[in-house]
């Protein structure tokens, strides 16, 4: 419970906004109830919807196993939060000093306190047309027109190989749909993992059907009114029903500009996750130093980053004058596709020397780990769930690298 300093320190927060309240905002709203906050809290929202579960709309809602009601982030409801909602309602500006949020109607929402948790939004390919059967994959509205078109089982053209196209494309195979997966990089998600591992998640692919095609650069996506076909840059053409574009996000931060936030690949925080005097950011959105990695800037765009930082964001928010503490976590990521699941914890990257220490990459069963200065930073694990989770605690207590070779060593 909080201490009557506490208390006297939240007497100026008596209206916060949060915008945007996908996983991170509810989690700071939640937080701020639950930490004895009662104050005013103003829900913003660009979606019509009551915050859902984002990782489904790739795997299990596409595939038809799970419905809207299945993925709410609240089951119960979110009445016991006393919110103010502003559902569909798009912030398009921030002024820090009146402590304004300006909305896309015309409203303007004052605050004490602001959290930022407006996330990211997908790329385009250059010239993607706007065309009947050619989508992004974000929202709820996205996955359910892409999973309307799939029940007449389209030919499926996916743009991207990393994670969200790498899902959609395995999702579809397991409805039995001829899918063609298009990378314009020598291998999968090659420049986090390198070619080695990016090789591996090929090879799953193409071991259930995929037409996966490497080094495939998109020159257009062609149709009179609806698509038809894609072009590619070597001048082949792929006849395409539906067309998913997952070539990564960028974060959701044109509506600071002029804000007089720091804006560089996200809004740039210190290590407790405030951006400016009363306002934090979480989520996708969010950069910042974490120090259990020497003060490495981070924007990371998982599940698990943006619950465990929008709590800490709100407690930063609350603890006002005195100060928050350092938002220092073991970063840690999962993807279903087929019968793997694939997690990466820390910090995993071609810049660090990788060790696979249980299973063969053959066997695509196996922990491949990670170091940099003579530390352990990383691992990846394909079904390997328990001994990732080992090497993640490890990771927290900077083990050295000799001693989770040495771990390896003993099976």
């Amino acid at each position: 419970m909080p201490d009557a300093g506490d208390l006297d320190r939240r007497l100026t927060l008596r209206t916060i906004a949060v915008v945007g309240t996908s996983l991170a905002g509810l989690r700071a709203a939640e937080t701020f109830r639950r930490e004895g906050f009662d104050g005013r809290i103003v829900a913003i929202s660009a979606e019509p919807h009551l915050p859902y579960d984002r990782p489904p709309l790739s795997k299990e809602f596409l595939a038809g196993e799970r419905e809207p009601a299945d993925i709410a982030l609240r089951r119960d409801g979110v009445d016991d939060l006393d919110l103010d909602w502003r559902l569909g309602a798009r912030a398009t500006s921030l002024d820090v000093a009146v402590r304004e949020v300006g909305l896309d109607n015309g409203e303007r929402v004052g605050f004490d306190g602001l959290v930022i948790a407006t996330g990211a939004t997908p790329r385009r390919l250059v010239n993607q047309p706007e065309l009947d059967g050619v989508f992004t994959l974000r929202t709820l509205d996205d996955a359910l027109a892409i999973r309307t078109m799939l029940n007449a089982r389209p030919n499926v053209v996916v743009v991207g190989a990393g994670f969200i196209g790498a899902e959609v494309a395995a999702t579809c195979r397991g409805r039995g749909l001829d899918v063609t997966l298009l990378e314009a990089l020598p291998q999968p998600m090659v420049r986090g993992l390198g070619p080695e591992l990016g090789a591996v998640i090929a090879g799953v692919h193409r071991d259930h059907g995929v037409d996966l095609r490497l080094g495939a650069g998109v020159e257009s996506i062609d149709g009179a009114g609806r698509c038809e076909q894609v072009r590619l840059a070597d001048g082949t053409i792929i006849a395409a029903d539906l067309v998913v574009v997952g070539v990564g996000v960028v974060p959701e931060t044109a509506w600071l500009e002029g804000s007089g936030l720091t804006i560089d690949n996200g809004v740039v925080c210190d290590e407790t996750c405030l951006a400016a005097p009363g306002v934090v950011a979480a989520g996708d959105v969010a950069r910042w130093p974490n120090s259990l990695f020497d003060g490495e800037l981070m924007r990371l765009e998982h599940w698990t980053n943006a619950t465990e930082q929008g709590v800490h964001a709100a407690l930063t928010l609350l603890a006002g004058d005195a100060g928050g503490t350092p938002f220092a976590p073991v970063p840690f990521v999962w993807s279903d596709q087929y019968d793997r699941k694939i997690q990466t914890v820390g910090w995993v990257s071609t810049e660090a020397e990788m060790h696979v220490a249980h299973g063969t990459l053959a066997e695509r069963q196996f922990v491949a780990l990670f170091g940099r200065a003579g530390r352990l930073v990383g691992a990846l694990g394909f079904n390997r769930p328990r001994q990732v989770m080992q090497y993640r605690r490890m990771i927290s207590e900077r083990a050295p690298w000799a001693d989770a070779l040495a771990r390896a060593n003993e099976g």
